[in-house]
Formats: C-alpha cells, sequence, structure tokens
C-alpha cells in the first residue's frame, strides 16, 4: 500500500522544501541527498515520508537545480507555529539526529482520541441504520437500552448519543481537516 501524503495547505506537519532565493548561498547547506526517497513523483511534486520514532517527518519536495541550495517554505498563517515546529523535526533528522516529538498542536491526548473513536464507532451505528437509543446502548450505558420513554427522553445517554452522531456527520463531511490543522 502507498503511504498516505497531506498537502502542506492542509497539514502544517508537511514541510514544504524548495529552492531558496538565487542570492542566497551557504558554505555547507544540508544535502538532502541523504534523503530516504520512499515517495515518488505526485500531482503536485515529490513527496517523502522520513521515518521517525515518534512520528514521520513529511516533506513536500521542489527538486533544486545545480547551484541551488534547498531552503524551507513558512507561510506566515495561522497555523505557522506548527510549521516551525515541524521544520525544526526535519532540520534535526538532516542532522543525524531523531526528529522529536511531534508538534503539540498536532499531537491527539489520550482523551481526545478515545473521544473521535467513540464518534467514529456512533457514526458507524448510524449510518447502518442504528437509533440514538441503541447507540447510546452499545457505546455509552446499557442500560440506556431498558429506559422507560420518558426516562429517555430526558436521559444524559441520549443527550451524549446524539451529540456523538451529530460530532461525527461534521467529521465527515469535512470537519476531520481541523484536525490535521491542530483543532
Amino acid at each position: 500500500m502507498d503511504p498516505i501524503f497531506w498537502r502542506p495547505d492542509v497539514f502544517p506537519g508537511t514541510v514544504i522544501v524548495a529552492p531558496g532565493p538565487e542570492s542566497f548561498s551557504a558554505d555547507s547547506p544540508l544535502s538532502l541527498a541523504c534523503l530516504d526517497q520512499s515517495a515518488g513523483d505526485r500531482e503536485s511534486g515529490d513527496y517523502l515520508a522520513l521515518p521517525d520514532p515518534e512520528g514521520c517527518v513529511y516533506l513536500s519536495l521542489s527538486p533544486c537545480k545545480n547551484g541551488e541550495y534547498p531552503a524551507v517554505i513558512l507561510p506566515l498563517d495561522d497555523i505557522a507555529e506548527l510549521r516551525f515546529e515541524a521544520a525544526a523535526r526535519l532540520f534535526r533528522r538532516l542532522n543525524g539526529r531523531l526528529g522529536g516529538p511531534l508538534p503539540k498542536g498536532l499531537r491527539l491526548t489520550p482523551q481526545q482520541r478515545l473521544l473521535l473513536i467513540q464518534r467514529l464507532h456512533a457514526l458507524d451505528f448510524h449510518l447502518a441504520g442504528a437509533s440514538p437509543r441503541e447507540i447510546a446502548a452499545a457505546l455509552i450505558d446499557a442500560e440506556a437500552a431498558n429506559l422507560r420513554a420518558v426516562e429517555w427522553k430526558d436521559s444524559a445517554a441520549r443527550t451524549k448519543a446524539k451529540r456523538l452522531v451529530k460530532k461525527a456527520e461534521a467529521l465527515m463531511t469535512g470537519g476531520y481537516r481541523k484536525l490535521l490543522r491542530g483543532g
């Protein structure tokens, strides 16, 4: 299976490497030749994933011609800090060290991970035709299946099941991109 690559405009963990300005020169520029060319040409250029114990370092590469030196492009947008941290991980890898942990904004906490898993399970149940009560009984509280109608109407399990489905549908219809941007 081919590795998955995220466009740098979508995922700030992808470092953009392109030829530096013409006036730029370096006594001893870092070489990208040491990189494992594990992934090849894609629609918008070359993409590489450098393995690292804390998570791959993703690159979007534009080739340098003779005499050009590679440079990291850091768009100054609302997630520039995440991009800078991703670039620092690349710098460490190019210097033969481990990249270090993913930027904090790109890591899920254990609680966020569990909630995301629960939302995805709720979406699976919902798309398979399960009712909110069935979702609540399967994911939140097994006793929800036995509640009388009046108790069910005011139950926290009902509210949570509906919220899980609503948030999961939002993820499915494009909200997952917020996860990629550290949100």
